[in-house]
Order: C-alpha cells, then structure tokens, then sequence
C-alpha cells in the first residue's frame, strides 16, 4: 500500500525477523555466517534473511569475502548489550519509523483538507 513512498521502513514491522536472525547468530557464538545457514536455521526466506542483514549495520556487520562468500556477525557494540536491550533498542527504532509514516500520513491529510478548503467557495 505504501509503496510509493520515498520513505524505506528498516523496523517496522520487521522486529521479529530481526531478533530471529540475532537469537540465530547469538547462539553460533564468535562464528561468522552465511545468509543461507541463517535462512536454514529460522526458517526465515534467504532472501529476506539478505536484506534484513544488509540493512540493519547497528546489529550485523558484514565481513570481507573469503572464498567468495558473504559472511555476517553480530556488532561489537551490539554483543556488548544484553537481549533486553537489544530488543528495546529495536522497538524504539520501530517506534521512531511509525512516528515517521504517522507524519507523513497527517501532512498528506492536511495538504488535502487545504485542496478541499481552497476549492469549496468558488464553487
């Protein structure tokens, strides 16, 4: 529905997905991984495993390629926190993104209530 804004949601909506991945990668503790074991051991789509590690950099880093494949790990500054924190972190980020769309909505709403209020005397 939302497609059409310029807007990209990181959070919202996607929380869970997130702390899936990192409950994965928290328990292959100091281990690099792949896209592809996480997709196997969530169950989540690779897929949408990718795109969930390339755009969250405040949980997962990504390392350099070593024989052509893309490994990922967990954050210093996001292994130093606790899972609480971790997941308060994540639902304040997704509490900010939803601040975001809410504005957004209210100015378009606005902007339309101004359209009707301009052309409603001269008609």
């Amino acid at each position: 529905m939302f497609g059409f804004l310029p807007i990209n949601f990181r959070f919202r909506k996607k929380v869970s997905l997130i702390l899936d991945i990192y409950h994965c990668m928290l328990e292959e503790k100091d281990k690099a991984m792949h896209p592809n074991q996480i997709a196997k051991k969530t169950g989540i789509h690779f897929g949408e495993v990718a795109k969930r590690l390339d755009s969250t950099p405040e949980l997962f880093v990504k390392l350099p390629k070593r024989d052509g494949l893309t490994k990922y790990r967990i954050t210093t500054s996001a292994s130093a926190r606790t899972e609480e924190e971790t997941e308060e972190m994540l639902g304040k980020l997704a509490y900010r993104e939803s601040l975001v769309l809410y504005a957004f909505g209210t100015m378009v709403a606005t902007m339309l209530i101004i359209v009707v209020l301009t052309i409603i005397p001269n008609l």
